[in-house]
């Protein structure tokens, strides 16, 4: 006899379900966000277990890797893609968890993509700088506007990010708190070189990095961000599949022509869809033929589409580089 698991994860507790070959519940538990529990309600299908299909949630982490150190095979359900029956007029977590392993069973569960463990830690530390590093900006502009009304005068930024800035004359409340967003900033800003420093080392650069540096408008930390964030390029079918994973695809249906409405437009990467616009606006700053592209689209669209074009264009590029093992060509992506 096989059995099928579905885990509807939540933040304090988790619902376990097991089913039979023919959709009948043989286990339903729920219990509390411990690894042991999870194993002990288990253990009695663990060789007749043919998967787990697990909630993908902000937590599943620790719940994925426990069990996939003690052999589980584990899928992580996409939720987005999970199609519940129409004609249902109540859902609960009783039911989600039999609907996982239901769907499990009949081999039609939209899986999504479960990261390597030993990499994903680095991942995570990138996107926490990331954080900071827009921190650290919110704080420098707060700076900036506080001296700029008191004062009449706008420093540069590049200039209150400097050691030995010099503070306008102002009233003592308003130095004071001028130069507490400072200290705030000067923190914030040696915790993000200490990250970059521990991102470099942790990292091996492998010749996906080193295919990434060969685009221009990409850097080391896009470079590392575009390739952890990424993972293997071999689970993206091709390079649309890639640039619509990044958010650099339109997100709307048409039929005959016409608009019939819009998609998921936050489904992807929100991070890659950062990477490849900060990219793009680097690429049209010192790449000569995505000026021209980007010239070219701004005058039909707007500044905005034009850069999210050459965007688009960056995505693709670095698939089909991943994927063959070819460094860019500028030639190829923004034909004269």
């Amino acid at each position: 006899m096989s059995h099928y698991c579905g885990i509807d994860l939540h933040s304090n507790n988790h619902l376990v379900v097991v089913i039979d070959e023919e959709d009948k519940r043989v286990l339903e538990k729920r219990l509390n966000n411990d690894l042991s529990l999870t194993l002990d309600a288990l253990s009695p299908f663990r060789e007749s277990l043919h998967g787990i299909a697990v909630e993908s949630t902000f937590n599943w982490y620790w719940l994925v890797d426990g069990l996939q150190e003690q052999g589980y095979d584990l899928q992580l359900a996409n939720t987005a893609a999970v199609k519940q029956y129409d004609g249902l007029k109540y859902s609960g977590d009783r039911h989600d968890a039999f609907h996982l392993a239901h769907l499990m069973r009949l081999g039609i569960l939209p899986a999504g993509y479960i990261y390597p463990k030993e990499q994903r830690a680095i991942r995570d530390l990138l996107r926490r700088r990331l954080f900071l590093v827009r921190t650290a900006s919110s704080q420098l502009i707060s700076v900036q506007s506080q001296i700029w009304r008191s004062t009449g005068l706008r420093i540069k930024s590049a200039d209150l990010r400097k050691a030995d800035i010099v503070v306008p004359p102002v009233d003592d409340y308003t130095h004071q708190a001028v130069e507490a967003g400072l200290s705030v900033y000067q923190t914030i800003q040696r915790e993000i070189d200490g990250l970059e420093q521990t991102a470099h080392q942790a990292v091996k650069l492998t010749g996906a990095f080193q295919l990434l540096q060969t685009v221009t408008g990409i850097g080391k930390i896009l470079g590392l961000t575009i390739m952890l964030e990424t993972g293997t390029i071999a689970r993206f079918a091709g390079p649309g599949n890639f640039a619509s994973y990044c958010r650099c695809v339109d997100s709307k249906r048409t039929s005959n022509g016409k608009k019939k409405g819009e998609g998921n437009a936050k489904a992807g990467n929100k991070y890659l869809s950062w990477a490849f616009s900060e990219a793009a606006h680097f690429a049209v700053r010192y790449e000569p033929l995505a000026q021209r592209f980007y010239e070219r689209k701004k005058a039909k669209t707007n500044g905005i589409i034009a850069i999210r074009a050459v965007a688009r264009k960056l995505a693709r590029a670095t698939w089909m580089m991943l994927k063959h093992e070819v460094p860019y060509d500028a030639k190829l992506m923004f034909p004269g």
